[in-house]
């Protein structure tokens, strides 16, 4: 990039203390808009002294009255606050995310109109809390009282920038939290956005804290500083370890929602054309840029042959384009290296002979000759042994495998590393509860696919990471529990005069 080109390029800093600054030392990076290629920011790659300035920043924030002593209702009426001013935002905030993530900008703004009721949810969470008064043996009063954990460290991917960032912010804000977010390097315009928007809405500084930069520098530096007291991370399941381990060195509580390779069950009682709609949308929407992509479709094979022919039919007329304008039904994926890594899986399908019947091939925008689109891609005549039937390929990109019984059925889905989610198309309901039970999976639709909501638990079992997120089980991980044990008897008590005759030790 030449020098007057980067002159008009907007140069951003990091947001701590409630102001964005720039960063201590330390090289930048290029953000991209993936539909052009252009550079559209140059944002720090954060230095250890730029992460320590945030945690320390969220650390006085933790201690101090006007964020730690907030009582709970002026808190509520606080995160509330927000939540209006960010509905208000919301046409800024979802065309600059479809700029910054390519995602076509009807996707944005369905997905980005939800969030605000993610803060309210967690605010009614807080109002609602009661400790629990326990009973136990003898003349005792014991109850619990529950105290916010301190400083969440939180990274966040590129695929929903903002929806991800809000399933952790709303419970951090709520519990009493503070945060230091380290958003993609990909993605971080519309983190920064909503830093600025609620600090000039009220937030006291240093509550929620932006460091920029990539994973293996500034996300390492944060995930293993000394002072953080929970690891909240969405990516990979390599990078989850990586995080993670460093993380445990100081015996941070960890929320880990890692890589995923969906099974989606089709069997032949479910209507065919449904079940291919189903696919389509569950496989493709975000660029399949999702980790609970619809990447693996088993399809009983009395049905199989039709429903490829119409998966492949549907495929191939989804609409590929700006995804700025309202009529694109499918953008590009984040960048040139996961154009490269989507089109090494398509070599992959062929190399094991599976059969490609729509896609793999890079797509050509009028316009838009640099961007990084590539065509939705199915494979057929799939084997379960198979590299693109096994690991997570993170694009627009799916297979299907055949089956015969429900037992097989679920053997080919749960023969994976993976739990993240699974899905189901069955009309039996005996099936349907029968098999959900059986699936290796932390989330289970049935009929339907991407759904969540903010009461409702998130997250997976084995390779597709630990804890959860939304519900009240991620409200209470941001709590410490201490127990209060009061005798209520008064007697006088003394162990060492008649120890022979006392009862008990404990």
């Amino acid at each position: 990039m030449n020098a007057k080109a980067e002159a008009a390029v907007a140069a951003r800093g990091n947001f701590i203390d409630g102001r964005e600054v720039e960063s201590i030392g330390g090289g930048t990076v290029e953000v991209k808009n993936p539909a052009t290629g252009a550079v559209i920011a140059i944002i720090p790659d954060s230095t250890r002294e730029d992460v320590d300035a945030a945690v320390k920043s969220a650390r006085a924030a933790f201690n101090g009255d006007a964020w730690g002593g907030m009582a709970i209702r002026e808190r509520v009426k606080l995160i509330n606050r927000i939540a209006d001013a960010f509905e208000t935002a919301l046409p800024e905030l979802y065309q600059l995310e479809t700029q910054n993530n390519g995602r076509p900008v009807n996707e944005t703004r369905a997905q980005l109109g939800r969030l605000p009721d993610f803060l309210r949810y967690f605010g009614g969470l807080a109002l609602a809390r009661r400790d629990d008064v326990i009973p136990v043996e003898g003349n005792y009063l014991n109850y619990t009282r529950r105290t916010p954990i301190g400083v969440v460290a939180n990274c966040t991917p590129f695929n929903h920038p903002l929806m991800i960032l809000c399933k952790s912010l709303a419970a951090v804000l709520a519990s009493g939290c503070t945060t230091v977010v380290k958003p993609s390097e990909y993605t971080p315009l519309t983190t920064l956005r909503l830093a600025k928007l609620m600090s000039d809405n009220g937030l006291p500084p240093g509550v929620f804290n932006v460091v920029n930069g990539i994973g293996a520098s500034s996300g390492r530096f944060l995930a293993e500083h000394h002072d953080i007291n929970k690891l909240v991370l969405t990516g990979g399941t390599e990078a989850g370890r990586i995080a993670g381990s460093a993380a445990a060195k100081v015996f941070a509580h960890q929320t880990l929602e890692l890589g995923g390779k969906t099974p989606v069950m089709v069997f032949d009682d479910y209507d065919v054309e449904q079940a291919v709609n189903y696919a389509a949308f569950g496989a493709f929407v975000g660029a399949g840029q999702t980790c609970v992509c619809a990447a693996r479709h088993i399809v009983q094979k009395t049905i199989y042959d039709e429903f490829v022919e119409r998966l492949a039919a549907k495929t191939k007329a989804i609409r590929i384009g700006d995804p700025r304008d309202p009529e694109t039904q499918l953008g590009p994926v984040v960048s040139q290296r996961q154009l490269d890594r989507v089109l090494s899986f398509v070599q992959a399908g062929h190399d094991d002979g599976a059969r490609l019947v729509a896609g793999g091939q890079r797509r050509i925008v009028p316009g838009h000759e640099n961007g990084f689109f590539v065509e939705p891609t199915v494979f057929a005549d799939v084997a379960p042994h198979m590299r693109i039937a096994r690991e997570e390929v993170f694009g627009p990109f799916t297979v299907v495998i055949p089956f015969e019984t429900e037992e097989e059925a679920l053997a080919i889905a749960n023969d994976s590393p993976f739990g993240l989610a699974a899905a189901i198309r069955t009309r039996d309901v005996h099936r349907a509860h029968r098999v959900a039970a059986k699936v290796k999976a932390g989330i289970v639709w049935i009929n339907d696919h991407h759904r969540l909501d903010p009461a409702s638990p998130w997250g997976g079992v084995d390779d597709s990471g630990i804890g959860r997120e939304f519900g009240i089980e991620s409200f209470n991980d941001h709590f410490d529990v201490k127990s209060v044990m009061l005798s209520t008897e008064g007697k006088p008590f003394d162990w060492y005069k008649g120890t022979s005759q006392q009862p008990r030790l404990n």
